[in-house]
């Protein structure tokens, strides 16, 4: 597995410290981009959280999720989370260790009261001593709040004296970016009540099942303003796949307004889902993978929009357009860049995977940020994008009308083209049915009938 180190410098640790205003929580930040290029140490806010408890609740619920592994518990695992100011909020986001848990806070405008919120994104420091302290904040009383450094202290820094060596696998990369693409296909399939949501919510398992009862899809659907298992995916029905990796919601339930989950169309194989608990000025959401041994990274569902040279481009012309908004309106981006719609939302899967642009499923659009460590990285390992370049330019793959053949070691694998749809002979294709992706062969036959550039320069 490919892995690289990500290095994370900080000024000094984050803290929850006494101030001239009172209680404030400074939260250091590493390198990342904002609308100005590079910044060691950028700075998005200073004000105050209308609902501190709430809010240290729900950054807790992140952290949680930043150091948790669902699956292979005994493998370390943490990433401080990322943040992004977006003019309007603060979006607070993480990924477990496993790969299999997307987790993101937004603080939304009516839950800040200070100055205008910044663009651009980074790492945040959250370490055990903070966690500690936020943990104990019980009462709402005025908490400051700072996310990048005093105003004074940035000509004063010195270098850093805080920095986290995390090892930061390629699969997690590819996990972190397909979970915002996987969300974008999800609609709204039920919302309970606070109280309904509490009592749906603290009814689940906290560890994982053992036996039989552990195997195979779990499904959830809409009934009587809440939820029922169902053994089956019913129509509106949402896959519930590992229920303790919910745990983190457990923080913020006492606050909880509401619970809204989302999915995308059952058809019958395990799926992932969306759980976003509403609070005042606040949403927390957690995305879950379809199986809790099973990552995002392996989902596959962009790697069409991957393959081309003409996907890569509309991306490139996309991205300098894009200016940290909150909401990316694609009829905007289409009139600004002279590219039909259809083609500006195949950009933003193929910058969603890319780590540029997230999804807020309240808003059920994208929004601007760049992850703050080489996503593209990822692209460029990913296996099966990797094995279909090479087979394309070394000529593998043979074209006759809708049949194709490409030759891959000692066997010959027979790709059919129908509509959009590619099948093929392999393995891949006979166990997933195209539910992960397609394979190797179906894309280097797409790349070779649409003329794209691959490996060795043949099309």
């Amino acid at each position: 597995m490919t892995r690289s180190v990500q290095a994370l410098a900080y000024a000094r640790p984050s803290a929850l410290a006494s101030s001239q205003v009172g209680p404030s929580l400074g939260l250091e930040t590493a390198g990342g981009l904002t609308p100005r290029g590079a910044e060691a140490h950028p700075r998005f806010f200073a004000g105050f959280l209308s609902d501190p408890r709430i809010a240290a609740r729900g950054l807790l619920a992140v952290a949680d999720v930043a150091a948790a592994r669902y699956y292979q518990r005994t493998l370390p695992a943490s990433l401080d989370p990322v943040v992004t100011g977006n003019g309007d909020r603060l979006r607070f986001e993480s990924f477990s260790g496993c790969c299999g848990v997307y987790a993101r806070l937004d603080v939304l405008q009516e839950g800040l009261d200070g100055q205008e919120t910044g663009h651009g994104t980074t790492n945040v420091d959250v370490n055990a001593p903070l966690r500690e302290a936020l943990s104990r904040i019980t009462a709402d009383d005025p908490l400051h709040l700072r996310v990048g450094p005093e105003e004074l202290a940035v000509t004063t820094l010195d270098g850093p004296v805080v920095e986290k060596k995390v090892p930061l696998p390629d699969r997690w990369l590819r996990g972190f970016a397909e979970a915002q693409v996987a969300s974008a296909r999800f609609d709204l399939r039920a919302e309970l009540t606070a109280e309904r949501a509490v009592a749906f919510l603290r009814s689940l398992p906290r560890t994982p099942s053992s036996g039989n009862a552990a195997r195979g899809a779990r499904w959830v659907v809409a009934s009587g303003g809440s939820l029922r298992p169902t053994t089956r995916p019913v129509p509106g029905a949402v896959c519930l796949p590992g229920p303790e990796r919910l745990v983190a919601l457990q923080r913020v339930l006492r606050d909880a307004t509401a619970l809204r989950v989302y999915g995308p169309v059952a058809d019958g194989a395990a799926a992932a889902s969306a759980w976003e608990v509403v609070l005042p000025g606040m949403r927390l959401t957690l995305t879950l993978s379809p199986d809790s041994a099973r990552g995002f990274s392996g989902e596959g569902g962009v790697l069409e929009a991957l393959a081309t040279e003409d996907a890569a481009a509309d991306a490139e012309l996309v991205s300098v357009l894009l200016a940290w908004e909150p909401r990316i309106e694609p009829a905007s981006l289409a009139e600004q860049s002279g590219l039909s719609v259809e083609r500006v939302r195949a950009a933003l899967t193929r910058l969603g995977t890319a780590g540029r642009v997230g999804y807020d499923l309240a808003d059920a659009a994208y929004f601007h940020r760049e992850l703050p460590y080489d996503a593209d990285r990822a692209e460029r390992h990913n296996p099966r994008l990797v094995a279909a370049r090479r087979l394309a330019g070394e000529g593998a793959v043979t074209l006759d009308g809708s049949l194709a053949t490409v030759a891959s070691g000692d066997r010959r694998y027979q790709v059919r083209e129908s509509g959009s749809v590619f099948s093929c002979t392999c393995q891949w294709w006979a166990d997933y049915r195209g539910r992960r992706g397609p394979c190797k062969h179906a894309l280097a036959v797409r790349m070779v009938r649409q003329g794209a550039t691959v490996a060795g320069g043949a099309r």
